[in-house]
């Protein structure tokens, strides 16, 4: 009888790994799929299985044949080289390890990825858009990430026959893409106490002129400290978070979240090095909200609605007013018409008011002078720090 050289198998098992792949497909198919969303027959079929404790009722939610759902987790394990699920007689299917790593695993890459995925998501919507009859209004959009903004996106399509195409990226990129004509409204945010205007003044100032931009009022939104509920009793602030050495996660800079925890440190007087985690980065709330629940990191800051889509702790800390901001030259446009109708009415009234943490800004749709809506261009004359 032979026997198979483990070291042998090891390599073969190895090199059938790295002979996998990733290929990235899209279709065009009714419904619609939102935030970090992906079709994915591996994880649909994972997903389908542990939800309903049976491949019997994963083959019910897939539409598929019970031998089909066998066939094809057998089939995955084999490409894997390693068990995905562990069930006896009359208990329910539970994911083995390996399984529960990788359906975290990738998660957590498409939730870092949600800003990016729906931004390619819009751009290959335009597709049909630019294809059709030109009823359909574009406009171009880059944004510092927010929660409200892909629900406006959807909603506006469908009151106002307008395409948002809304790349995110940070407030300082965002407002610097508007002066290079790179789009038509920039997203960003400022909270509304006067005592951080230094911080963003110097960040956004040389990109925001009140002879040549308008703001339009957009929503007001709470930021706060996300952490899971263990924590919850103990953390009020940064402070907090230094004191006790939990794990931070960050965002990158030139974000409108990192310049708030730039003015927070600042203002409790807590340097870099104190914060255990200060130097891991994510681009989105999304990500960060799935960087705690899953524990790589403990607390962040970011918006309610992220913290409670992944059951975390959230203890508020800043009301911000979230502006688009456009070239005076533009705000006759019909697509910038258009939304500022839409973020007049009612029906964004009533969107907001389910978004937790959200709620309608003093003057939805309105155009609103620079000077008079950010606090550091109304004190110029009265502040100490440069003006630009």
């Amino acid at each position: 009888m032979k026997f198979a050289d483990p070291e042998s198998k090891s390599a073969a098992t190895h090199a059938g790994k790295a002979a996998l792949g990733l290929q990235l497909r899209y279709a065009f198919e009714p419904g619609e799929q939102h935030g970090a969303a992906l079709g994915n027959p591996l994880f649909e079929l994972l997903s389908a299985v542990l939800e309903g404790g049976s491949i019997r009722h994963a083959a019910h939610v897939l539409g598929k044949s019970y031998r089909y759902v066998w066939g094809a987790l057998r089939k995955w394990e084999e490409t894997l080289g390693e068990p995905l699920i562990v069930w006896s007689q009359g208990q329910r299917a539970r994911p083995t390890q390996f399984a529960e790593r990788l359906l975290w695993a990738e998660r957590r890459a498409r939730d870092r990825m949600q800003p990016h995925i729906e931004a390619l998501r819009s751009d290959l919507a335009r597709v049909l858009y630019d294809a059709h009859d030109q009823r359909h209004q574009l406009l171009s959009v880059r944004a510092s990430h927010d929660m409200a903004l892909p629900v406006l996106q959807r909603h506006i399509a469908d009151a106002a026959d307008l395409h948002i195409q809304i790349t995110f990226q940070g407030s300082v990129d965002a407002l610097r893409s508007l002066n290079e004509r790179h789009c038509v409204i920039a997203g960003f945010h400022v909270p509304k106490s006067d005592a951080a205007a230094p911080i963003f003044a110097k960040a956004l100032k040389p990109w925001l002129k009140p002879g040549l931009h308008t703001l339009i009022g957009c929503s007001v939104r709470t930021q706060g400290l996300m952490m899971r509920r263990e924590f919850a009793a103990r953390v009020r602030g940064l402070t907090d978070v230094s004191h006790f050495q939990l794990r931070f996660v960050n965002r990158q800079s030139g974000s409108g979240t990192r310049l708030l925890i730039d003015h927070l440190m600042q203002q409790h007087a807590i340097a870099p090095e104190a914060l255990v985690g200060y130097q891991h980065v994510e681009h989105s709330h999304v990500a960060m909200a799935l960087c705690i629940a899953s524990g790589v990191a403990d607390v962040g800051v970011g918006v309610e609605a992220a913290a409670l889509e992944f059951g975390l702790h959230f203890e508020p800390l800043v009301e911000e007013n979230y502006f688009l901001a456009c070239l005076k030259g533009d705000v006759s446009r019909p697509a910038v018409e258009r939304l500022r109708a839409v973020l007049a009415s009612s029906r964004w009234r009533a969107i907001l008011a389910d978004l937790p943490g959200y709620k309608l800004s003093e003057a939805p749709g309105s155009l609103l002078a620079v000077d008079d809506a950010l606090p550091w261009w109304r004190r110029r004359s009265h502040s100490s720090f440069s003006q630009t």
